[in-house]
Order: C-alpha cells, then structure tokens, then sequence
C-alpha cells in the first residue's frame, strides 16, 4: 500500500514541467481515479539527478483519460499509452497494465488493464525504475527500489531470466544504467543476462545503437564497454560489436573528452578498436548512425589516418601545408574535432602527439585566412567573365588551387589578385 508523507516538492525537474504533470495528476483525482509519477523521472529525484521528463501511471482506461483532457495525442493508446498536452507541455499517461506472450522478446503480445497501481509496478524492468510517487508525496515500493538505490545495485524485478526474456533490450539498459550511475548489477541479475543473452540478436540495431549512445555520453562509458565484453553481450547483437582494444591509451583517454562531444568519444572508440576508415563506414551504416553522424565520425577517422600516414616533424613547412589541405578537405569542424580528441589523450598522461604539436597546428586552423571556397573573394561565374571561358572542370580545380594557396597565406585573398592567379593556373595547364 502507499506510504505516506508530506506534499512533494521537486528539486531536480523543471518547476514548469512539474507543475503541468502535478495538473494532469490533479484533474485525473478531480474525476476519481488514481493517478502517480512513475519509473525515471521518480528514481532521479530520488538520486538527485536532473529529471529529463515525468511519466504517469492511472487507474484511468485511454478512452477516459481522452475524454477527460481537451488536447490528447493517442500515441499508443492500445497498449494504454496517450500524450497529454498541458500548457505547452507533454506527459505520457498510461493506464495500469499487465503485459504477457513477449514472442520476439521486445514487444508484448497481450495487454490487459488492471486497476491496482502495484501490479503495473510487477511488469517493470529493475527495482529502481519499479517505483511511483503521489501528488501528496506518497511512496509505491513494493520491490525496495529505494534501498537498491542506495545500495547502488541494480536488480530486476522478480526473476531476471523472466524480465529480460521478456525484452532483450533490458540485459543493455542494465548495462547502461550501470555504466552511467556507477551501481554493481545483482548477483541474481547477472546470471540472468548470462542465462538469455542469445535472445538479443531479436533487438534491432537501432534500439541498441540509442543505448550504446546514452551509454557512452555517460561519466563513465569505460565501465559499460568493460560489462558488454564480460557478458558476452558484444558478440550477441545482430551487427556483432567490434570489440578489440588495440590501442588502450586513446580508449581510456574517452571519458577525458567532453561527453558533450558523443560522436568524438565514438570515433576514438573505433580508433582505439584499429577499424580501417572503410570497414568503419560499414560498421556505422549497419549501426544506423545518421548520415551527418556517420559523415563526422568518419572525417575524424580520415583525418587521423591522413596525419599519420607519413613522417611528420622533419619539415615544418611540410607538415603546415598537409595540415591546410586536411582542413580543407575535411573542414575547420573535424580539424577542431580532431584537436579536441587528441588535447583530451594528453590530458591522461599519455599521448600519441606532443602538446606543442597540438599547440602549433591549433595556431595554423586559427591563422588560415579562408576554410573554405566561400571565404573567397572571387567566384566562379567572375572567374568566368574575366577569362572569357565556358565552364567546365576546369573551373573546379582552378578554385580549389586559389582555395588552398589563399588558406596557406601565399597571397592575399584579394579579389584582382585571385583573377591573376586563375589566368596563370590556365596558362601553365595550356602550356
């Protein structure tokens, strides 16, 4: 049964996000049905941590939370789940549940309403997330969520084998939640995810892409990677994780990079794992990366394999102008990517390029008078009056010569200039 206690005042959700989900609890009460928080948004609090969104959990059916509230999305409403719209805000209402028959281990086939707020409680992944909170304050916690909590452990709730059967996705949410919250997995509920973890080739890539990518913005995506290869899980997934730490001091140099940059900690992964540039791009289109995403890993992967394919110190010059034409080629974004990413390896202690090297190519991306073609003065429709030609593919290579000899400083970006130069690139290509 609920335990009671004072009126609830949330510390760690936005005061408008609250206030319109506590509204939505409020006019579900108004009409005679229980309603409460439930799952994330109560376990955050609870933590501490910045709650992202509030869901709740009603004894109201669907079709009556619909008719209650005048603006409702009816999201999922089959399976009990509709959006209530507040004040600009949006809440995810669903009706207690049970869930049964789960024959691709993902999404049940049987859903039946049920009006007591702890049975919906039972289907749920872990303890912690098993949990819901009343308007007044009042705790549902029939699985001791708070005390897992504060034993940082993560269980599921009632037999493991059970739960991750059920939903294959959870043996990677566990893993997740680990990762990110630094909490050791229960005994029991580790067995579990060795017991069922050849059920996870039934998981899309994707679903599991969006938890390797929560997973490795987190404090800690080390921990996380270090479970999936002692689960076995890595080689379990319908696109087999690569996993092979070949260079350890750029792996271990991911939690140094700022989590804020989830593509550049990915793309030291795939470096430290020694993925060529072009199995890399596979891997990446197979792991349903977006096209922006997949093109920002693999310009950093690129740009790695480019710097490092030669020599670099013996010719300063030398290394200056490679540096140039690898910021044009992959852009002032990937080169300031690839500074950021190598500036984090030096800060643990180990490092594949000096600090002054850094320092020096940091300082040639910041003088460099144009990154790109529309920095030039001088377009391609004015090359064309003022040498009195047709286009052709010419045009494409004169650009690029005044592109990159403007960015190395060998003249100045001056409109009359760059026609001069154009007429001596197409005399010397005639001669």
């Amino acid at each position: 049964m609920a335990e009671q206690h004072q009126n609830i005042v949330w510390k760690y959700a936005d005061s408008d996000m609250a206030a319109g989900s506590a509204e939505v609890i409020r006019t579900l009460h108004d009409h005679g049905y229980e309603a409460y928080w439930v799952g994330g948004c109560v376990r955050d609090e609870y933590m501490g941590r910045q709650v992202s969104d509030m869901d709740i959990t009603t004894s109201a059916l669907p079709e009556v939370t619909c008719s209650i509230f005048p603006r409702v999305i009816p999201t999922g409403i089959k399976h009990g789940t509709v959006t209530v719209l507040v004040n600009g805000q949006s809440f995810e209402v669903t009706t207690y549940r049970i869930e049964s028959g789960y024959e691709d281990h993902r999404r049940p086939a049987q859903v039946v309403f049920v009006s007591e707020v702890e049975e919906d409680l039972r289907r749920r992944d872990f303890t912690m997330n098993a949990m819901a909170l009343g308007i007044g304050g009042s705790w549902v916690d029939p699985y001791d969520g708070r005390r897992d909590i504060d034993l940082r452990i993560i269980r599921c709730v009632g037999d493991a084998t059970v739960r991750f059967r059920e939903d294959a996705l959870r043996m990677i949410r566990c893993i997740r939640f680990a990762s990110i919250f630094g909490f050791s997995i229960a005994k029991d509920t580790w067995k579990g995810i060795l017991a069922v973890r050849d059920t996870l080739p039934w998981i899309a890539i994707e679903r599991i892409r969006a938890e390797l990518d929560k997973m490795m913005a987190g404090p800690d995506p080390l921990r996380g990677l270090g479970l999936l290869k002692k689960s076995g899980l890595y080689t379990r997934m319908k696109i087999p994780f690569p996993y092979a730490m070949k260079d350890p001091v750029i792996i271990n140099a991911i939690p140094a990079m700022d989590s804020s940059h989830l593509d550049i900690r990915w793309a030291m992964l795939i470096l430290g794992f020694d993925i060529p540039g072009s199995e890399a791009e596979k891997l990446l289109r197979e792991w349903t990366f977006s096209n922006q995403r997949k093109a920002m890993i693999s310009g950093l992967l690129s740009f790695q394999e480019a710097w490092f394919s030669g020599e670099r110190g013996n010719d300063i010059e030398a290394d200056r102008l490679l540096w140039i034409q690898l910021v044009l080629k992959h852009g002032a974004k990937t080169a300031e990517s690839w500074l950021c990413m190598h500036e984090a390896v030096n800060t643990t202690g180990k490092q594949h390029i000096d600090q002054n090297s850094l320092v020096q190519a940091r300082r040639w991306l910041e003088e460099m008078p144009v990154q790109s073609l529309k920095d030039l003065t001088l377009t391609g429709n004015e090359i064309l009056q003022a040498l009195n030609r047709r286009g052709g593919p010419w045009m494409g290579k004169v650009l690029q010569q005044l592109l990159f000899q403007t960015a190395a400083g060998l003249f100045p970006n001056e409109r009359d200039r760059l026609i001069e130069e154009a007429k001596q690139v197409i005399e010397h290509e005639e001669e």
